[in-house]
């Protein structure tokens, strides 16, 4: 934003994640530009050091939508006074501004002696500032009118866009080419995808294994639909990568960085290469080995018009992008577009059969015009000429009127010039949707109802039901007080605090010595020279952390207090670790210590659709020994939720980070309660506070002491802590860049032990009269720091007697107390196997039930769908007189075998890849093993599989009109329920295997397509050649549809019309399929099942694609 012509800037919560010295530096440089420049800057900001609050000119202060001061920095503090309220000596300023308009803060505020407090509320704030002198003088600026000859001839623009049309193009373009450029690997795949999916359609029809007469005439149109389908299919990918790609088109759209025509035509015109060489990969490879007509002139029309239904697909796919804006619409309605063209695209159902209120669909599309010209420009070609004895037609004519294609030449131009019409609607039905739509907003963070009413009585003075002004006060003591008042904390005030706690536990202590992580040395490091095999980022780092005591891990970005954290966590799942690690003076050993210890991470990772109570429930249920029954678990829970400030938000959905559900402070209570209701007795916490605003991170910090006052030992990392928050802390562990502590020891009242510390050392500046320590520890420390003082803190700090002191202490906490006894559990887990499993797949229930964009959505697209199919093949099912009614019949069973199961694979890899997240952390944690997930994971789909395939069948078998027998209905359900069931397990399978959702779906979609070619509808089993045939056996579609068409068709013994063989000799003789072989054909979907569900559970044991 900088670089371009903006002079009014407005930047929200630009901090988080940062320490406090990179956002002092980070302000400071935009306060020079601004002041340098003459520009207009509004920022958020979360937890501001005082000395960042300081450069600030002008603050505005909001509480619950009303300006309650806006004006001078200097004068706010002033208002406040002038209101009855004064800042403390050691509080931020702008801590104090976000707690003083609080009900529960805002007494401890009160400097009037000589009048009784009474809560003021934010209208009263308001109305007094505007009667205030900084209000009147507001007021009175902006009662008189802009005086314009003071103004800039610059400052009002002139065009909506910075630059000419021909500018914006030119920058789109080059900005296109770059990502493509940077997404190569997508590209690749495709083109690698085509060329095998090229090589093995050329070897399936195979020219010499096919001759030119009616019945191979129907697997030559099975060979050019397919060739159809793999270039339709081929544009769908465009589909997650324009909805991934739309957040940012939304942001630059809406700053006028460009209009939507100058996004979407370079989207469009730059894919055409990609297209002629994606298509001319196909069609080069497989068109003369098939054998379809030699003539040059028909090869290079079917290049041309499978570039132009490749280029209509890609647009379709945009558009449906555009529109949806979301993958999981976008996903709901790109497979369903497909669906729908395919099916009437005059393959699947020939057009005399399509009925008369769906002929409109027909006509609408693409892939009807195109299978027409595809056919059209083959079948009228030398190949196919000869006349048919009796006929008077030719060859191709025939085959083409047998399945209802029009036999007119023109009919090539007509369906290339339609395809090329669609490619322009739909490209320009994507810019119109750019242009006008707009993104979908974020739902709001939940909020409980005593927070809604406590949010309205802060508005207008009320007090609250049940709530006491003066206990609130007394209960929100300030963070610093706090660390005061439990600095000194001993065994006897822990021993106390833990008789409150219904559940004893073992205080331990952990201590470490001359602990060294490394990793591989990066490839782009060795190219730079570096000869090291390994990289060290923790160098020989000691310490040790106590119960009862809160120690804060800190140093700048980069310094390793993450790594460090998670090496003792026992959390890394790579690199090398050396060194001592020992609890209480034995040995560390991971097994027993994921049952003691527990880990708060930075990201607040749960399950999204189930509530705060049953997240307590689960962790404890999987994490308390079998000992606990279950009234004492509840009783304990309630406790913990009680001391997590939790329990008014018992009931509230978890829902997404940022999304949905609880707010980010209160996500980060939920983390310390899961880790809590497990009874630990070392805590570590990853960033406790990052991502809040002041008064929430001082509701988690109270959180946190709450915590360490029960007697346990807990350790955060922390960025950017206010005064208070650093404070709160009794030790802090101060790390370097590079891996290496320069301080380790308490931080005294007031900070004064830390900074009496450092001011020892030789040219490091004091400290400013109500400046942050946590901040000016950071910058005096920093490596620019220590190069212009020419020291190296590490080495300090080794050569100090704080050093020597830590050591005995190191030692003296490695050592087995007299009489204790090393850590020792029967079993590696709290609960027996069958617990595990069973806790699982009620967490899973919950889940699935609150998930209606998955589970409802899924019922709502197999009731579209049956629907679309029972009337697009109404009662085809009684007519079995002539082949075409079995080839549509047995189309209409290919259709939803294969798009249901598609759309049910996609549609549960988004579901499988949020839970594996969440299991990753559980599974650390030591819940339960691999195998319990996985079998909740799976149990849970069959009942939800067996509503849709009830739905689907009964609706589907009843509208087409299949015979009404009772086996044949069952085989209808039962063969259905399997395939839903297998492809659903191979899409949680798919993602088992791989890192990701995208490549989960790209490797998935692969298979799709070799699934489609050999399930026995494009090319009968008894036609394959014998190279290939062995595939079919371990196809599940092909499998699926033996089951389907064998089950219904193979029993029944009338002669067919124009055929001297009945339909179940029909059936048997061109498909392959035996009705005495139904029960083998029921075992084989079982299995399939069963191993697609097996290899989830198997790729969950194995493979971690968490990389720490």
């Amino acid at each position: 934003m900088l670089v371009g012509p903006a002079r009014a800037l407005f930047m929200d919560e630009i901090s988080t994640g940062l320490d406090s010295s990179t956002t002092y530096q980070i302000v400071n440089s935009l306060r020079q530009t601004i002041h340098i420049l003459g520009g207009t800057a509004v920022i958020s900001l979360l937890q501001p050091a005082p000395e960042t609050y300081n450069l600030f000119d002008d603050i505005i202060l909001l509480s619950d939508g009303q300006v309650v001061y806006q004006g001078p920095r200097e004068h706010v503090l002033e208002f406040f006074e002038f209101m009855g309220f004064r800042c403390p000596a050691r509080k931020g300023v702008a801590d104090f501004l976000q707690e003083v308009t609080s009900r529960k803060d805002q007494g401890q505020y009160w400097c009037r002696r000589d009048r009784p407090y009474r809560f003021v509320p934010v209208k009263q704030f308001a109305d007094a500032f505007r009667s205030f002198h900084v209000g009147r003088s507001i007021q009175n600026e902006l009662s008189e009118p802009f005086d314009r000859t003071r103004s800039h001839p610059a400052a009002l623009a002139t065009s909506k866009y910075g630059v000419s049309r021909k500018e914006l193009l030119k920058a789109t373009i080059d900005r296109e080419l770059l990502l493509m450029k940077r997404n190569a690997f997508m590209y690749i795949f495709k083109a690698v995808n085509l060329t095998l999916m090229a090589l093995i359609v050329m070897t399936t029809f195979f020219r010499t294994s096919m001759r030119h007469d009616r019945d191979y005439g129907m697997i030559y149109l099975g060979a050019l639909y397919f060739a159809l389908d793999t270039v339709m299919f081929n544009g769908f990918a465009e589909l997650a990568m324009t909805v991934m790609k739309l957040p940012v088109f939304f942001k630059q759209r809406d700053l006028l960085f460009f209009p939507a025509w100058a996004y979407t035509i370079p989207s469009w015109i730059l894919q055409i290469p990609i297209t002629f060489l994606e298509v001319g990969v196909y069609v080069f490879i497989t068109y003369y080995v098939i054998g379809f007509d030699p003539s040059v002139s028909r090869f290079f029309k079917q290049y041309l018009l499978l570039l132009a239904l490749n280029q209509m697909s890609s647009a379709l796919f945009r558009f449906i992008a555009g529109i949806g804006r979301d993958m999981v619409v976008s996903h709901t309605f790109g497979p369903l577009s497909l669906l729908a063209f395919a099916a009437l695209g005059g393959f699947i159902l020939a057009r005399p059969d399509v009925k008369k209120w769906w002929i409109w669909g027909y006509w609408i599309s693409p892939l009807s015009y195109a299978q027409n010209a595809i056919s059209t420009n083959e079948f009228l070609g030398h190949s196919w000429s000869q006349i048919l004895p009796g006929e008077n037609v030719t060859l191709g004519v025939s085959v083409l009127k047998s399945r209802g294609i029009f036999t007119d030449a023109k009919w090539y131009w007509i369906g290339l010039g339609a395809l090329l019409g669609y490619t322009l609607l739909f490209n320009l039905l994507y810019t119109v949707a750019l242009s006008v739509l707009s993104p979908f907003t974020d739902s709001h963070a939940s909020m409980s109802e005593d927070a809604l009413k406590e949010k309205h009585a802060n508005l207008t003075g009320e007090v609250v039901e049940g709530q006491n002004d003066t206990k609130s006060r007394k209960q929100e003591l300030e963070l610093s007080h706090i660390a005061d008042q439990n600095s000194g904390i001993n065994s006897a005030d822990s021993s106390a605090s833990r008789k409150g706690m219904v559940l004893p536990f073992a205080p331990l202590s952990i201590s470490f010595n001359d602990v060294r992580y490394s990793v591989d040395m990066p490839e782009a490091m060795k190219a730079q020279g570096i000869t090291e095999d390994r990289l060290l980022l923790l160098k020989g780092v000691s310490g040790s952390f106590r119960p009862g005591v809160l120690t804060a891990l800190m140093g700048v970005s980069g310094a390793g207090k993450t790594t460090l954290m998670d090496v003792l966590a026992g959390r890394k799942t790579g690199g090398y670790i050396e060194g001592d690690i020992r609890i209480s003076g034995y040995p560390k050993k991971q097994e027993t210590f994921a049952r003691i210890s527990g880990y708060c991470e930075q990201n607040d990772i749960h399950s999204p659709h189930v509530t705060v109570y049953e997240s307590l429930v689960f962790s404890a249920w999987l994490r308390l020994p079998s000992e606990v029954d279950s009234e004492a678990r509840k009783i304990f829970i309630e406790e913990v939720m009680d001391l997590v400030e939790l329990t008014s938000l018992r009931g509230a959905l978890v829902g997404l980070p940022g999304v949905s559900g609880l707010s980010t402070e209160q996500r980060k209570r939920l983390t310390i309660a899961v880790e809590l209701v497990a009874n630990p007795s070392i805590i570590f916490m990853d960033e406790p506070t990052s991502g809040l605003d002041a008064r929430a991170a001082a509701i988690v910090m109270r959180t946190v002491r709450n915590t360490v006052n029960t007697g346990r030992t807990v350790v955060c990392t922390i960025h950017q802590p206010s005064i208070d928050i650093f404070e709160a802390f009794d030790e802090l562990f101060l790390m370097k860049r590079g891996g290496e502590e320069i301080y380790v020891g308490p931080v005294g009242q007031n900070s004064s032990k830390l900074i009496e510390y450092f001011e020892g050392i030789d040219g490091v500046n004091r400290i400013k009269d109500g400046y942050n320590p946590a901040t000016w520890m950071l910058e005096v420390t920093s490596s620019a720091q220590e190069e212009m003082l020419g020291v190296d803190f590490s080495e300090i700090y080794r050569q100090s007697e704080l050093y020597q002191r830590n050591k005995e202490l190191i030692e003296e906490l490695s050592t087995p107390p007299p009489g204790s006894t090393d850590l020792n559990f029967p079993t590696q887990y709290s609960r027996s196997f069958i617990t595990q499993c069973l806790a699982c797949l009620w967490k899973q229930n919950w889940s699935y039930w609150r998930n209606p964009s998955y589970t409802a959505v899924r019922l709502l697209f197999t009731i579209v769908i049956a629907l679309m199919f029972g009337t697009m093949f109404w009662n085809l099912g009684t007519r079995t007189k002539k082949q075409q009614d079995l080839f549509n019949a047995m189309g209409s069973m290919y259709a939803a075998v294969l798009y249901i199961g598609v759309q049910n694979s996609g549609s549960v890899q988004p579901v499988v890849v949020v839970e594996r997240t969440v299991f990753y952390r559980e599974r650390a944690a030591g819940m339960y093993s691999a195998f319990p997930y996985a079998f909740g994971q799976v149990a849970i789909e069959l009942p939800y599989i067996m509503v849709q395939t009830l739905i689907y069948g009964v609706l589907v078998y009843s509208m087409i009109g299949f015979e009404w027998t009772v086996a044949k209905f069952l085989w209808y359900l039962f063969f259905m329920y399997f395939t839903l069931l297998y492809f659903t397990f191979y899409g949680m399978m798919a993602v088992g295997l791989t890192p990701n959702e995208s490549i989960a779906a790209i490797i998935s979609s692969a298979f799709y397509n070799v699934w489609n070619l050999f399930s026995g509808y494009l090319i009968p089993r008894p036609k394959i050649p014998v190279w290939w045939r062995w595939y079919c056996w371990i196809c599940p579609v092909a499998w699926t549809l033996y089951g389907l068409v064998a089950s219904q068709f193979g029993d029944i013994q009338h002669v067919l019309e124009g055929d001297t063989r009945t339909v179940a000799q029909f059936v048997t003789d061109y498909f392959g399929f035996h009705h005495d072989f139904l029960w083998v054909v029921a075992v084989v979907h079982v299995v399939f099942a069963v191993t697609f569900a097996f290899l989830f559970s198997f790729a969950i044991m194995k493979f971690n694609f968490q990389r720490r």
